[in-house]
């Protein structure tokens, strides 16, 4: 029997991941996927057909988490885990002087700790030739006002990756930015305004697949580092 790659993407039903669902559905592959929304899970699954898993429910929950452990562990070994799951945080965003810290811890428990809780069961059952991408952005590095609480959060997410990878070599981890989409989420932080300049998730979706065929040094790549020839600068 032929091997159907198996991949567990966070943040499944909509977005950057949903794109990244439907290519890799279309390239033969298996795909477990999450998402808060359950009626979107759902209608993803009747798009996809049965290559694609659902499992409904907030990453940032531990219950939810132990069923997709399990519907992992039953799938068998995994070649690619994404966590792609993010909370924006308050919209409109507001300046760090004045950010609910309920709020912040919302989306420090989704964008940081959930990715490393996934992690921690998805690890073992990774491939030998198996990858890790968490989803960051340039709002990780750049300090824009009123960013603050997702951009921390995706800084925190960036030097998890980093140390992730240092103490797994032998396992391919990245740190993967994929710049300005025009989603959902990009569209509750800048409320009221046009973001249709702002390109289209799947336009994105191919430098994320030529970063996983090419296996470059663990480390933090943008979607602009994988240049069209499809080399990893």
């Amino acid at each position: 029997m032929t091997h159907a790659p198996t991949a567990v993407i966070t943040g499944a039903s909509a977005g950057f991941g949903l794109a990244l669902a439907r290519a890799l559905v279309e390239r033969g592959w298996r795909v477990i996927g999450t998402g808060r929304r359950a009626d979107r899970l759902a209608a993803v699954h009747e798009e996809l057909g049965p290559a694609f898993l659902a499992v409904a429910g907030d990453i940032a929950d531990p219950e939810h988490r132990t069923r997709l452990a399990a519907t992992a562990r039953a799938a068998g070994p995994l070649d690619l885990l994404v966590n792609n799951a993010s909370r924006l945080g308050p919209s409109p965003l507001p300046r760090l002087a004045d950010y609910p810290l309920d709020e912040l811890e919302r989306v420090y428990r989704t964008n940081v700790i959930a990715p490393l809780a996934v992690l921690q069961f998805g690890l073992p059952l990774l491939r030998t030739t198996g990858v890790v991408v968490n989803i960051s952005s340039d709002a990780g590095r750049e300090p824009y006002p009123g960013w603050g609480g997702y951009g921390s959060s995706k800084a925190a997410l960036d030097q998890l990756t980093a140390v992730l990878g240092a103490e797994h070599p032998e396992t391919s981890i990245y740190a993967f930015d994929p710049g300005d989409m025009r989603t959902a989420m990009h569209q509750a932080a800048f409320p009221g305004e046009d973001i249709s300049d702002r390109p289209e998730p799947e336009t994105v979706v191919p430098a994320l697949l030529r970063l996983i065929e090419q296996r470059p040094p663990n480390a933090r790549y943008a979607a602009g580092d994988v240049v069209t020839s499809g080399a990893v600068r």
